[in-house]
């Protein structure tokens, strides 16, 4: 039983982390493709953080240490407080006036 839950555990940990890519790939798309500043900025925050807390869930998934997997997770959240200072910072910016 205990081989069927690993094998479970490392197909969770494989689509985590195939998410987690196709998350970042959405987000440097939009970076490259959207005409203006904002809609530049909303792409790489919103997919980038998604794209990033599916990467700490994979590895949270992989790690054999509850203190791993939580230290994965407040990556995730210090990430995310990250990711919204910067686009107010960037977004509210004087080259970001239309």
């Amino acid at each position: 039983m205990t081989e069927v839950l690993h094998m479970a555990r490392d197909v969770a940990v494989v689509l985590c982390a195939a998410a987690g890519l196709l998350f970042f790939t959405a987000g440097t798309v939009g970076l490259l493709r959207f005409p203006d500043l904002r809609s530049r900025l909303h792409a790489v925050t919103k997919a980038d953080t998604l794209g990033l807390g599916f990467v700490m869930l994979a590895l949270a998934l992989a790690s054999d240490s509850l203190w791993a997997a939580a230290a994965f997770m407040l990556v995730w959240v210090l990430g995310m407080g990250a990711a919204a200072v910067a686009a107010t910072l960037l977004g509210s910016g004087p080259e970001a006036s239309p």
